[in-house]
């Protein structure tokens, strides 16, 4: 196990980044800035202007299942920090800069620093289904679940 590493339900935590990276390529947005990753349900918060339309709502998880589908491998690889700044955005990065930091990528979709535990193959993860999503003072809420794979 890794120093540090989170212990979030792999599943759902790997569904967290597919959902972020999906909400960065359909809306332009920057990943979560608060979440609540948990076994049962999960919620993500990013900042917005509006809340989203039903149509939006069915598109977002639609997409998101279509990457979950697509079985993509799961990579956490421990990198230089230099070398991670070229592949990432870490301006955001709130510690000392490290030496080396891990970065999990999901196939050529995602690639993002985090020291939580994930699935091997994204085809592991199950059915994402968003359960509710609002809107409040500029922030988005979406809360989400999992059916279990098949």
């Amino acid at each position: 196990m890794i120093e540090n590493q989170k212990l979030y339900y792999p599943p759902m935590h790997t569904a967290e980044h597919i959902l972020n990276q999906t909400m960065i390529r359909m809306f332009g947005v920057e990943r979560s800035f608060s979440n609540h990753i948990e076994r049962k349900k999960s919620k993500c918060d990013y900042h917005f202007h509006r809340n989203l339309t039903e149509n939006e709502i069915t598109a977002l998880q639609n997409e998101v299942n279509k990457v979950i589908n697509t079985d993509l491998a799961v990579i956490a690889q421990v990198v230089p920090f230099q070398q991670a700044m070229e592949l990432v955005d870490l301006r955001n990065f709130d510690t000392a800069q490290p030496e080396s930091i891990r970065l999990v990528s999901i196939g050529n979709y995602d690639i993002c620093p985090c020291s939580g535990n994930h699935v091997e193959q994204t085809g592991q993860i199950g059915g994402f289904i968003i359960s509710s999503v609002s809107y409040e003072n500029n922030v988005l809420r979406i809360r989400f679940k999992l059916n279990e794979p098949i």
